[in-house]
């Protein structure tokens, strides 16, 4: 049997009106990627005939799924270009695998694109619904299912995953990769113009590198290990020959020329600051908070995975930070953004009134006090969150377990970390949730006199009592069993007491901020000879209010107010909510 071409008749090109199937055809003209062998079949049906008029595709039919996944690899062998081959479901694709094996052993570019009705029919003994979830590991580096688009989300995911997908064919040498497909049965076909997506590029060493926008940029870091002298200086470099500041925080590993801490900022709910309006974001580190509203985002990383968190992604530079920021430092100095950041962090700082007794006064009144050359460790959620609004001097090194960002294990952290440089100060700063969930560790026979635990307790999880919390709605009736209150004897005066010295720890107690600033110096004082457990009581409804206080210290202009509460609106009760709303109001 001769596979030749489709020969198409010059007319008119329409395309299925359903989105996911769009995407994927855009994606693949961006990409470059031309040559398809198609099968017959329904589910895959929509694919093809959106294609098959196409001057920008070069279609290729095969009956037998098995010979067509050879056919391709022959093709791809040979113009050293992607080829997609799709089909329908059922025992169909069950026919790729020799080929896809091939593939696999060669590192063929092929892109399997095999159609779906429905996830919801796989088990269900429906018809040509077959478990396509688990291939041989020898047949395709990454599979991904994409499902119809029913929102906004869904277009992010469709379009991030079919670039993840493209991007795999090339990796690391390249081979063979699925998509699954829901395509089903729409069979309308009236939409001239395919949507616009975004495409994302990997860029390795070997590559050429893209000119970087002119404008602001940020570097925002995650959860990151600490920066060396030389490291650092490359980020400096760069901060100044590309007008670039580091919004960087306790996690970040950061304490260069260029760090801004925006956390406070960020925490306003009627206020917009320019500063975090950019050009471009650099992404660097794991896991962290997203910190500015930029056109597109790059990410460096040597894991060479596509992150997209927030939803720009348009480069994944798979090298390390050193090779990316070298080939960008030149020796122009144009950096204006740094002041224009420095003097906003400066005027919203200026504004922090006299607060409640809460952990937020505690991280107001503590940050000037803590001594240099220390390592401090925050509890997740809101001891992260509100020493997380100050700078610290750059000799204190400072981290959360930010990664899997769990309420456990982070005293024993700290106790680990402490137990690699005995004579330098670990202080741990947690809530009493968090505390108590890990004070086993705290038996621990090798710990030293280097270990210092601020423990706040308002005995309960407050997190979910504070007004930023959805279940402060909720009042009281969050106490039983959100928030856990009532437990670890309800803020006993003497449960840590005895457990603390009995453990050899000094004990240190405060219910005010007299008794607090009559005593942190003491707690900070490294010529004691004992580690010590400062046990802080507060009030969980002043923790509430201050931070409602903190979290409003600026406004916006009108507009931009309405703006911002209509995403805390739609964050608070949700688009279906809103859009009933709005059709009230009409």
């Amino acid at each position: 049997m001769v596979i030749l071409p489709i020969h198409i008749n010059k007319m008119e090109i329409k395309y299925t009106n359903d989105k996911s199937t769009q995407i994927l055809i855009a994606l693949l003209k961006a990409h470059k990627i031309r040559k398809v062998v198609a099968s017959p079949g329904t589910t895959n049906a929509i694919f093809v005939a959106s294609i098959q008029n196409d001057p920008d595709f070069q279609v290729y039919s095969s009956v037998d799924e098995r010979s067509a996944a050879y056919i391709a690899c022959g093709i791809a062998g040979e113009s050293g270009e992607p080829v997609v081959i799709t089909c329908t479901e059922a025992t169909a694709s069950r026919n790729y695998f020799p080929g896809l094996t091939e593939a696999y052993y060669r590192k063929l570019p092929i892109l399997a694109v095999t159609g779906l009705h429905s996830t919801y029919n796989i088990g269900n003994l429906c018809t040509q619904a077959i478990d396509r979830s688990q291939a041989p590991k020898d047949t395709i580096r990454y599979s991904t299912t994409i499902e119809h688009c029913k929102s906004e989300e869904d277009v992010w995911h469709v379009n991030l995953e079919i670039n993840k997908a493209i991007l795999e064919l090339s990796r690391n040498g390249g081979g063979p990769v699925h998509i699954n497909m829901q395509i089903g049965e729409r069979w309308d076909f009236y939409v001239d113009k395919l949507p616009e997506v975004r495409v994302i590029r990997r860029i390795n060493v070997k590559d050429q590198m893209p000119a970087i926008p002119n404008g602001k940029i940020a570097i925002v870091i995650g959860s990151h290990k600490k920066y060396t002298l030389e490291e650092t200086k490359l980020i400096d470099d760069f901060c100044a020959c590309n007008n670039a500041v580091v919004f960087s925080d306790v996690i970040s590993g950061y304490h260069g020329k260029y760090r801004v801490n925006c956390s406070l900022l960020k925490a306003q709910k009627t206020y917009i600051s320019p500063i975090f309006n950019v050009d471009l974001v650099i992404s660097l580190g794991e896991v962290g908070w997203s910190s500015a509203n930029a056109k597109e985002t790059w990410r460096i990383n040597e894991d060479g995975e596509i992150r997209d968190p927030s939803h720009n992604l348009t480069y994944l530079f798979d090298m390390d930070e050193s090779t990316f920021f070298k080939h960008y430092i030149s020796d122009t100095c144009r950096n204006t953004f740094f002041d224009e950041c420095t003097a906003e962090i400066e005027s919203i700082i200026s504004k922090i009134p006299e607060l409640p007794f809460s952990n937020a006064w505690l991280a107001n009144n503590t940050v000037n006090r803590i001594p240099k050359n220390i390592v401090m460790h925050f509890g997740i959620l809101n001891s992260f969150r509100v020493w997380n609004y100050y700078m610290y001097d750059a000799s204190i090194d400072t981290s959360c377990n930010f990664g899997g960002f769990g309420i456990d294990g982070g005293i024993s952290t700290l106790i680990g970390a402490s137990l690699v440089e005995p004579q330098k100060m670990h202080v741990g700063v947690f809530g009493d949730l968090a505390f108590f969930y890990d004070m086993n560790s705290l038996g621990n026979r090798h710990i030293g006199d280097n270990l210092r635990i601020l423990l706040i307790n308002n005995g309960k999880g407050n997190e979910f009592r504070n007004c930023i919390h959805p279940a402060y709605k909720l009042g009281a009736d969050a106490d039983p069993y959100i928030a856990a209150a009532g437990h670890y004897g309800q803020k006993s005066s003497n449960l840590v007491r005895h457990y603390a010295e009995d453990l050899g720890y000094k004990y240190m107690t405060a219910s005010s901020k007299a008794e607090y600033l009559n005593q942190i110096d003491e707690f900070f004082n490294p010529d004691t000879r004992y580690s010590i457990i400062f046990e802080v009581f507060i009030d969980g409804k002043d923790e509430s209010d201050a931070l409602n206080v903190l979290s409003n210290l600026k406004s916006s202009s009108s507009s931009s107010i309405k703006e911002k509460v209509k995403e805390i609106v739609r964050e608070a009760v949700g688009d279906k909510t809103v859009l009933k709303l709005k059709n009230i109001i009409k």
